[in-house]
């Protein structure tokens, strides 16, 4: 083979490799949200603890992602982490609903979940959600346990 022949080959090879990886850019970026506008408008909760989620964690209604958080602030007064989230557009929550950190399972991750309650009345954007559970700790859990404080 020629020179010539062996960069057209490398040229080829280099532009299917290149393809390949801004593939996988594009299909990694739209499956996490991360093109055009969020949508939806914001909700916040304070929580004692915010352990197991971070910015982008899913919001779920009845198992189904609705949103997702957009913010996490420590709160100097109230030592309260301060979660700012996104709830989609179409999705009206009564202003008694609950948020509460719930976990996928024993080896899964963690997730907000939304409690609708039985207002009448609808949360406006920027209100927050007064009614918060924070994520259970299973280290904490399991102490206990084994400490013999299982509140018997």
């Amino acid at each position: 083979m020629s020179d010539r022949d062996d960069t057209l080959t490398e040229t080829v090879l280099g532009g299917v490799v290149l393809a390949t990886a801004v593939g996988f850019f594009v299909y990694a970026a739209g499956s996490t949200g991360g093109f055009g506008a969020p949508g939806g408008y914001e909700l916040e909760a304070s929580f004692r603890s915010a352990e197991g989620i971070a910015v982008g964690t899913e919001v779920r209604l009845a198992g189904v992602r609705i949103g997702t958080v957009t913010g996490m602030d420590l709160n100097p007064d109230t030592f309260l982490a301060d979660t700012t989230f996104t709830v989609a557009d179409g999705i009206v929550l009564p202003d008694d609903s609950a948020i509460a950190i719930a976990s996928e399972g024993l080896l899964g991750g963690n997730f907000v979940e939304v409690i609708p309650g039985g207002s009448p009345f609808n949360l406006e954007p920027g209100d927050a959600i007064l009614d918060t559970q924070s994520s259970v700790s299973l280290l904490t859990l399991l102490m206990r346990f084994v400490s013999g404080e299982g509140g018997e």
